[in-house]
């Protein structure tokens, strides 16, 4: 497996990392928060702590768009498509 190989394992990794983050975010509006200490705590806990590095300056650039009480993370979906498009290129 040569570097582009690599790189490209990591984007998919960062997708998968994403995708768990949104599932994460919308179990915690259909479901609640979760319970310290649960198994859903710490592994929101370790997903939120490797994705937002990633997140945060997109979001510094491109605040969430508010739609009455709701709030659409752009930054989330710009970096989504980035690094599928990414992907592809690789």
């Amino acid at each position: 497996m040569g570097l582009l190989g690599i790189v490209g394992l990591a984007l998919l990794l960062v997708q998968f990392l994403l995708i768990a983050r949104a599932v994460l975010d919308w179990s915690a509006v259909l479901a609640g928060p979760a319970v310290p200490g649960s198994f859903r705590s710490r592994l929101a806990g370790g997903v939120f702590a490797v994705t937002e590095p990633i997140l945060a300056p997109v979001r510094r650039v491109l605040p969430p768009l508010r739609a009455g009480g709701l709030s659409i993370d752009l930054s989330f979906i710009v970096v989504f498509f980035a690094v599928t498009i990414l992907r592809e290129l690789i």
